[in-house]
């Protein structure tokens, strides 16, 4: 059997030391010498065992084949609690107990995140709940079933029920045709406590931030970010930041989506322990942003070359790409990055004969990956070509640095207030009863099923006589 990519979910990115040790300890009893890190906060191990003979050993763990992709691992922006700048309401500890809510393996990808932090994308899933400015309440925006385009969900979802949403969304996912037949479904199927959306989702901008080495974080504590350039982490080395968080009483190591490690809560009188862990096996901290915010596909040398041939360009041009992201793929979406190189697929025609590549080099709009809006700068270059483009892309984000807005909206989203989410549910301003399309309203020969749009314009409240143009679209918002 020819070897595969074995996924071990970690929820949320967030492992205990010992379950990483767990999870080294089962990769040794393999042969392995490394282990690598995915894009959504889960650990691959290349292994030619089955997947019952690596539950067999290790049984707390939801593991599946890359190439089987049936469950997916949560994505959430915990690692960049308490060091990144962040909504102030929002800690470690609500992180934690929303992951904690999640009892059952996810079939479809969800992140949990923060907008004023860069480190983890915040639309990369089909369920993206990012926080608002009111406390304890969430945006949803959902990428349908066979659509590339995110809808936001008419209301904000409160922390407590957002396991039990995604759930139900789940159980109709196949079956969605529109967002509001789901939001109906899940105020008849579950008590919920939403809100009103008061305000569209602002996303502050700000550059991406450097994520390795050794920081302070906040009074007497360190938190520490450890990337390897190939993406394999070698055993002993993980084995060994186990034992010494164990040793220091840390509680998390937690999984960044750009494939490297963050240790937080390092006591300071015990930080040169750590600083001689990293000496003892030779571990450089100190990358330069030249090559460190990448985004590429776990185990393909070709993209890693390429990588490394840029990268060495880019410090020969004594060029600066603080701030930028880059990502190197083969067309597969949904991207994260300022800039973006998509290698070309060879022309079908000549398949069978060994041909030069060919690229494509896209950026987003205002290099903010958050916009989704990527335009195309060129197109079927050659690999000799890159270098120089990407450096006039750089050189074009640095220009116009500091033009961006302060903030920016979301993507284009359903707003009920706005009509553009159709809500088939209408309110009488007055004495509050609800006009449901799925019911009509026989006592006014109003037949079930007919949009309120197609009741007659004398059509009145049959509680209190309010005029038809007086009722507004309901936003329902149960009590928890």
């Amino acid at each position: 059997m020819k070897k595969d990519l074995l996924r071990v979910m970690v929820k949320g990115g967030i492992c205990s030391p010992s379950e990483l040790k767990q999870i080294v300890e089962a990769a040794e009893a393999m042969k392995l010498s490394s282990i690598l890190l995915g894009s959504r906060q889960d650990i691959l191990i290349p292994s030619k065992l089955s997947v019952k003979e690596i539950n067999d050993q290790l049984p707390n763990f939801n593991i599946e084949y890359v190439s089987n992709r049936k469950y997916q691992n949560i994505v959430s922006s915990y690692v960049s609690a308490d060091i990144l700048p962040g909504t102030p309401w929002l800690n470690g500890a609500t992180y934690l107990y929303i992951l904690e809510q999640f009892r059952y393996h996810p079939k479809i990808e969800i992140n949990i995140t923060d907008p004023r932090q860069r480190l983890v994308p915040l639309f990369t899933g089909q369920l993206n709940f990012i926080a608002s400015e009111q406390e304890d309440y969430w945006y949803l925006y959902l990428r349908l079933p066979g659509s590339d385009k995110l809808q936001r969900y008419p209301v904000w979802v409160h922390s407590w029920d957002i396991s039990k949403l995604a759930r139900l969304i789940e159980d109709y996912w196949e079956d969605i045709d529109d967002l509001e037949e789901m939001f109906f479904i899940a105020n008849e199927k579950l008590e919920l406590n939403n809100r009103t959306i008061s305000k569209p989702l602002q996303i502050p901008f700000t550059p991406f931030p450097y994520y390795e080495g050794m920081n302070k974080m906040g009074l007497g504590q360190y938190w520490l970010g450890l990337y390897w350039r190939n993406n394999c982490y070698d055993l002993n080395f993980l084995k060994a930041i186990s034992d010494l968080c164990l040793e220091c009483r840390i509680g998390k190591i937690c999984l960044t989506p750009w494939k490297s490690l963050i240790i937080k809560g390092i006591p300071g009188e015990q930080k040169l322990l750590w600083e001689k862990l990293l000496g003892n096996f030779g571990i450089n901290v100190r990358h330069s942003s030249l090559e460190l915010n990448w985004h590429l596909p776990v185990a393909n040398e070709e993209a890693l070359e390429l990588k490394r041939y840029l990268v060495r360009n880019f410090d020969q041009n004594d060029i600066s790409t603080y701030g930028l992201t880059f990502g190197i793929t083969s067309g597969y979406g949904p991207y994260f990055t300022s800039i973006v190189i998509e290698k070309n697929p060879p022309p079908k025609v000549v398949r069978e004969f060994e041909i030069r590549p060919t690229y494509n080099v896209l950026y987003c709009e205002d290099f903010d990956p958050n916009k989704l809006e990527y335009q195309n700068y060129a197109q079927d270059v050659d690999k000799i070509e890159l270098p120089g483009l990407l450096m006039e892309l750089s050189r074009l984000y640095f220009s116009q640095l500091g033009e961006h807005r302060a903030s920016t909206t979301a993507p284009a989203s359903p707003d009920p207030s706005r009509n553009q989410v159709r809500i088939n549910a209408f309110q009488c301003p007055d004495c509050l009863t609800i006009y449901d399309s799925r019911y009509g309203d026989e006592a006014a020969d109003v037949a079930p099923g007919t949009p309120f749009e197609q009741v007659p314009d004398s059509y009145e409240c049959p509680v209190c006589e309010c005029p038809k143009s007086a009722f507004r679209i309901m936003v329902i918002e149960p009590t928890a």
